[in-house]
């Protein structure tokens, strides 16, 4: 069954009128002043960042929910797939208002068990022939943050890099699977600052290089006509407060 092209003309009004008439409702309920909203986010950022900061949400807005949808796959804004999306994008969304939240940087960092004497920064030949895991990235994202481009960037700051390089050990299609391997001490990862700074505060990762490699942005993003405008802006308000502190 599919709609009809009059049904996927009517489905917006219909459900911004639906929503309308639940947001009337739930502000009769006692302390409920956001009602529902659906988010959707990466599955990396909905565990390692959102996630962990949802008992400040429920403080600040009790009797709200959030239907959190952590997937890779782009959920649409115009029919009402979902409320608020945070994108990782390298510039701008264009298919609602964009506000960014977090920029993140992109860093090698390993568990401490990869070096039981300690270590600081380690050298780039000396990283490139350690056991190393890698994110899968889209192959139409050519500046995507791999180890292949940090090797460039070794280079092209002077480092001297020899013989063939053996590829990563291990490849993960989910961030934040690889991750944890890399906590886990099971190889060198290049993460992004954002969903390992708990890790790296903690002392269960380290920074071992000073060769680092630029990130892309996290968007909040929603439809400016959307009929529950005024919740979206205070999730807006609390996110930027958290990705502050």
């Amino acid at each position: 069954m599919r709609l009809t092209p009059a049904g996927a003309q009517l489905l917006p009004v219909v459900r911004d009128a639906f929503l309308s008439i639940s947001d009337e409702l739930s502000r009769l309920t006692p302390g409920s002043r956001i009602g529902h909203l659906r988010v959707t986010t990466t599955s990396a950022f909905a565990a390692r960042w959102l996630l962990p900061r949802l008992e400040s949400w429920r403080a600040q807005a009790p009797g709200s929910t959030l239907d959190l949808v952590g997937t890779d796959t782009v959920l649409s804004l115009r029919t009402g797939e979902v409320d608020v999306a945070i994108r990782y994008a390298r510039q701008p969304p264009t298919d609602g208002l964009a506000v960014e939240l977090l920029r993140d940087t992109f860093h090698v960092v390993a568990a401490p068990s990869m070096f039981p004497a300690g270590t600081g920064i380690v050298e780039p030949q000396a990283i490139l022939d350690l056991p190393r895991i890698e994110v899968g990235w889209p192959l139409t994202d050519v500046g995507a943050p791999t180890w292949r481009h940090w090797e460039t960037a070794a280079r092209a700051a002077g480092h001297r890099i020899n013989g063939f390089i053996p590829p990563p050990r291990l490849k993960f299609h989910e961030e934040h699977h690889g991750i944890e391997a890399i906590v886990a001490g099971q190889g060198l990862g290049l993460c992004s600052d954002v969903l390992v700074a708990r890790e790296l505060r903690d002392g269960r990762l380290l920074r071992i290089s000073d060769i680092v490699l630029p990130g892309y942005g996290f968007y909040f993003v929603y439809r400016a006509e959307h009929p529950r405008r005024t919740s979206l802006e205070s999730l807006l308000r609390w996110m930027q407060g958290q990705a502050t502190a």
